[in-house]
């Protein structure tokens, strides 16, 4: 899973890596959470592009928002059969702007949060799906949801479950909705590498969406003094203030 995540590399960094066209300037986030607007790059005729949307997908069909749940991880291995998602795996594939998540080991009644970051300390490029959703009265909002698989062995630690990190090479194939079809995207679903990732714990101040902050992700001595984790947990989750 994945219910909260940060933002905090300089804007050329996600440009340089990603090549979308327009020349974005946003501000650090060090505590993004669901219904907020959030950075993604899509791919449309072969040209990509940066985009805001609210983290928190609705499919076209929704007719009553209010009752619908929200969404904000789309399940790996269900996108073909699940009716939310099958049709944005196979026209609207996008990638998130991220370069660390947060998850949360469970230990009796508390719950410690854990920083993940890419070991080079770069891009973390998050596979998603994207839909523009029409209300009744005509007004449209775009909307995504990070797409996870299960936990590889940094992670299983502390969760069960991954966003699914997108190798440099592969982003290609996943933004490519014209020449990669669902089946062959499906392949790109899968736990990274264990080597890629870093894992340390943090304050339990991220909990809490008003804190904003670099001192989130300072390291802090892990559950009972270790910054080992050896339960599994269950998630941060939590809404929060716009731009």
């Amino acid at each position: 899973m994945c219910g909260r995540y940060a933002i905090t590399l300089p804007p050329e960094a996600y440009r340089a890596l990603f090549g979308y066209a327009e020349q974005p300037n946003f501000p650090d986030r060090y505590n993004v959470a669901p219904t907020q607007p959030v950075p993604i790059m899509h791919e449309d005729r072969g040209v990509r592009h940066f985009r805001l949307v609210r983290w928190g997908f609705l499919p076209g069909w929704v007719k009553d928002v209010k009752s619908f749940p929200l969404l904000i991880n789309a399940r790996g291995e269900t996108l073909p059969t699940k009716p939310a998602f099958k049709a944005a795996l196979k026209r609207r594939r996008c990638v998130f702007l991220a370069d660390g998540f947060y998850e949360w080991q469970r230990g009796g009644k508390r719950k410690a949060p854990f920083l993940i970051r890419h070991a080079d300390g770069g891009p973390l490029p998050l596979a998603g799906l994207w839909e523009t959703y029409t209300d009744a009265t005509g007004s449209e909002i775009d909307t995504a949801a990070i797409v996870t698989t299960d936990a590889n062995g940094t992670l299983s630690a502390v969760h069960d479950r991954m966003p699914v990190i997108l190798a440099k090479e592969t982003i290609a194939s996943w933004l490519d909705v014209n020449g990669v079809y669902d089946k062959e995207a499906m392949t790109l679903v899968r736990p990274c590498p264990d080597e890629w990732l870093t894992m340390v714990p943090v304050s339990s101040r991220v909990n809490k969406v008003e804190n904003d902050d670099s001192g989130l992700q300072e390291p802090v001595a892990g559950p009972k003094g270790r910054s080992d984790a050896k339960a599994r947990s269950g998630e941060g989750n939590g809404q929060g203030s716009l731009f």
